[in-house]
């Protein structure tokens, strides 16, 4: 069977593009008054289809049978939900000298956001990892990222930088957790329309969060968030994202082959354990951060698009290696975030 290879170019995700735009429109046209209640009506309503969504398309049984694997999955969860989260925490030590406390609370909250799904199991299967794995490792991080997600933004944010009460967490409860339930519970009657219509609701997955992200981008616009945004700051925090990145790379590499797991596996848990997910972070932002949304979510817009292009790179080299190999491994991470293009030339 062939492999899947990569493009001999690595362009800007085409999403990232939309996102950005989205931007720009809500910078250039922010929703006002009236229509500032109807874009966040309409948004909330998104939120809760999104998550009804991924309910109804996780099988339950697969998720169950998927827990045989445990080793790995707990390694997965360690670091996507206990070695970020501790990094996001150090990263504090940078306020005020390189970051601002508005852009630290976003970087944490990236930090705390679960895995991927769909781009940790394409890299995995470049890179002839554990594919499996990494499908059963990326939904059960998502799926237990909607309970823990907004429980370890309560703890560690508090209650002044996101505003963050008994109320941020029962509307969780009301537009998350309820609806992923509904979803679930409902799977045995609406799963065969939503695998027949994969294609239109993934439109529908993505039309949301843009609609998401421009009702929270509108609403930072009217808050006059953006002028707490320097181009030095933004800099500082993309360098901050660069080193954050390459220590989960390395981290969950190492740290895997230090327990004891095989080459396919550790390939699941590198690729598995260093992502954060865009589609499951934005809506979430936009609960708990109310109109700090558009600035909470930035951090995790620019690791998304630097993750991509790092783990495209990374993949590519893996997937030349018929065994691991131990003492390169940390040259290939560290050229991989230098130089994400370089190996499409």
């Amino acid at each position: 069977m062939r492999r899947p290879r990569l493009p001999s170019r690595l362009p800007l995700d085409p999403y990232i593009l939309a996102l950005l735009g989205t931007v720009g429109l809500a910078a250039l046209f922010p929703a006002r008054g009236q229509a500032a209640g109807v874009a966040s009506g309409a948004a909330t309503a998104a939120v809760a289809l999104l998550f009804f969504l991924y309910g109804a398309r996780l099988s339950t049984r697969e998720a169950l049978e998927g827990l045989r694997h445990w080793r790995l999955h707990l390694t997965v969860v360690a670091c996507t939900f206990v070695l970020f989260p501790l990094l996001g925490l150090a990263a504090g030590l940078l306020v005020p000298g390189l970051l601002t406390q508005p852009l630290y609370s976003g970087l944490l909250f990236l930090c705390l956001v679960p895995s991927t799904v769909q781009s940790s199991i394409a890299f995995t299967s470049i890179a002839r990892g554990n594919v499996p794995a990494a499908i059963c490792a990326g939904s059960f991080s998502s799926l237990i990222g909607i309970v823990l997600t907004p429980l370890l933004a309560a703890a560690l944010l508090g209650g002044g930088s996101g505003g963050f009460s008994l109320d941020s967490l029962l509307k969780i409860v009301v537009q998350l957790l309820v609806p992923f339930l509904l979803g679930q519970f409902l799977r045995p009657r609406v799963g065969g329309l939503l695998v027949r219509r994969r294609q239109v609701l993934g439109l529908v997955d993505r039309g949301s969060i843009l609609l998401v992200v421009y009702a929270a981008f509108s609403a930072g616009m009217a808050a006059g968030i953006w002028r707490q945004v320097s181009l030095p700051r933004l800099g500082a925090l993309i360098v901050v994202e660069v080193v954050l990145l390459t220590v989960m790379l390395l981290a969950s590499w190492y740290g895997a082959k230090r327990l004891g797991f095989n080459r396919e596996d550790r390939v699941a848990i590198q690729f598995a354990g260093s992502k954060k997910s865009l589609a499951a972070g934005v809506p979430m932002a936009g609960v708990l951060f109310g109109a700090q949304a558009g600035l909470a979510v930035l951090p995790l817009m620019l690791f998304h698009q630097m993750q991509l292009m790092v783990c495209a790179v990374l993949a590519r080299r893996r997937a030349q290696d018929p065994v691991p190999r131990a003492p390169d491994d940390v040259a290939e991470v560290s050229h991989a975030v230098r130089h994400p293009a370089a190996q499409g030339r």
